[in-house]
């Protein structure tokens, strides 16, 4: 059996084993070629847990075990943690055509492309096969395997119990879940880091949802590129984490160009990251990213498994997803800890605290594993968390404004007072445009500083017209467009007004 010397094992922490303990009673109870899963946040110690389970299972029963990943990279990073445990194991990766050797190991690792590849040409059998271990089992690539090791018990290990295809929810290929320490927890006991969350409310109306029920990539890059949106991302940087390692995700590769070209006009230090990149850049990139200390690194998709940099210390989502398991991945990526390092920042441009929780909030994961229709049916839409939106004026605009005391209006509170008055619901626009047209004249020498005071108001019309329109209940964006269109003339022809009858 080639499972090596005990001395050279890793330990684990004491929530680890109790987890570790608890799956080998649960195996215990179940028929052989049952299918159970366990779920541990990202930062947890899954592979580690599972490579423990993996040494014992073979000392215990002198069966082999596989274990599947969807990944190159890791596989081979399970490979050097088995080794680490003690347990000999073989890659089966597209070099191995045949297993002539075999019967020298108790352990394989794979690809789940590749094994299943040479299962089908039937040039691979691995033989005597006790326990089937699938990391990321939440994606559904592994689901074409599971008929080659039915007499096996499969042990999928994820961060969240739930498909990556919503019309194969895992409970019908699992039969039991076992539920680890939560993310609160783990940052009690010093396992994880805390995150400081950083919200900046964007309106997400142009983006589109694909057939995967995810925005698509085109609608995305349309939003996050444009000069607004970029603008919006460097103040944002600029404000939370400048001087910091930042990791920045983006849904496309063209956001993440614009993102790139943009922080490196502004004099950062940036590079991009995409899976076109070839395996030596990115081991390249991955090595500057490591040793730089303010580091900004823009990626698409490529490091959200499978990637660990524990000295990241601030996340930017500049993204919106309705991928939960995404949102936990990408804010993963910032949860070690260090010595040096008990905190990190996730900057959120995509409402996606808004839509899932806090990070560190705690999920009822049974409810989600058992009823994953109604959780998904109840994920928050775009236009409710808009509705929530509360508009503050920044820091920079607001001095602008100094001369005015009072900055704000509550476009709800005097929607409702107009209501109450019987009155028509355009009174509300008009008051709030006066309101606007008062504090420009406030602050301007003349009608020309006014209009150019004006301009900058912009996020706040859309926001305040936005609101109405929320009121009104006529929330289409061509009517929305046309009613910021007619606000802002409207405003400029107040200005001329006011400073017409100042003369």
């Amino acid at each position: 059996m080639q499972v090596q010397k005990e001395t050279i094992r890793k330990s684990l922490y004491d929530y680890q084993l109790k987890d570790l303990e608890r799956i080998f009673e649960v195996l215990k109870e179940l028929p052989t070629g049952s299918n159970l899963l366990y779920q541990l946040p990202t930062g947890g110690g899954k592979t580690v847990i599972f490579s423990e389970i993996t040494r014992r299972f073979i000392e215990q029963t002198g069966k082999k075990v596989v274990v599947l990943t969807h990944r190159i990279e890791l596989s081979g990073q399970t490979s050097r943690m088995l080794h680490n445990f003690g347990v000999s194991n073989k890659i089966i990766n597209s070099e191995v055509k045949e297993l002539i050797d075999q019967d020298e190991y108790f352990c394989f690792v794979a690809m789940v492309e590749t094994l299943n590849n040479r299962l089908q040409e039937e040039k691979v059998k691995i033989n005597d096969i006790g326990l089937v271990i699938i990391d990321e089992a939440h994606y559904n690539s592994f689901r074409k395997l599971f008929k080659y090791f039915d007499e096996a018990t499969i042990l999928g290990v994820t961060a969240t119990p739930l498909s990556s295809n919503i019309k194969l929810p895992l409970k019908d290929h699992y039969k039991k879940l076992i539920v680890g320490k939560s993310i609160k927890s783990l940052i009690e006991n010093g396992f994880l880091a805390q995150a400081n969350l950083y919200n900046y409310d964007v309106s997400l109306r142009s983006l589109k949802l694909g057939i995967h029920g995810d925005y698509t990539v085109k609608s995305s890059d349309e939003l996050y590129s444009n000069q607004s949106m970029l603008g919006k991302l460097v103040t944002a940087y600029e404000e939370v984490a400048k001087g910091t390692k930042t990791l920045i995700f983006n849904n496309g590769i063209s956001t993440s160009y614009y993102v790139y070209e943009t922080f490196k006009k502004a004099g950062y230090d940036i590079r991009h990251l995409d899976n076109k990149n070839t395996a030596t850049e990115r081991k390249e990139i991955l090595e500057w990213f490591s040793k730089t200390p303010d580091a900004i690194l823009t990626s698409v998709s490529i490091l959200t498994t499978g990637f660990d940099e524990p000295t990241v210390e601030s996340i930017i989502l500049n993204r919106a997803t309705r991928s939960l398991t995404l949102y936990f991945q990408m804010i993963g990526r910032g949860s070690r800890v260090l010595p040096n390092k008990k905190e990190f920042n996730v900057i959120d441009m995509g409402n996606n605290v808004a839509r899932f929780g806090p990070w560190d909030e705690p999920v009822d994961w049974q409810e989600i594993f058992h009823f994953p229709d109604f959780y998904l049916e109840n994920i928050k839409n775009d236009e409710d968390i808009e509705r929530d939106f509360v508009y503050e004026m920044p820091a920079e605009l607001r001095e602008k404004f100094s001369k005015s005391e009072n900055v704000n209006f509550d476009i709800k509170e005097e929607y409702k007072k107009v209501f109450a008055e019987g009155k028509k619901s355009k009174l509300v626009l008009e008051r709030s445009i006066e309101q606007h047209a008062q504090i420009c004249v406030e602050n301007s020498e003349d009608v020309f500083d006014a209009r150019i005071l004006a301009k900058e108001l912009k996020e706040e019309i859309a926001f305040r017209v936005r609101q109405y329109s929320y009121c009104i209940m006529n929330n289409t964006k061509n009517y929305k467009e046309w009613l910021e269109e007619d606000y802002e003339r409207k405003l400029r022809s107040s200005i001329s007004k006011k400073f017409a009858q100042l003369m």
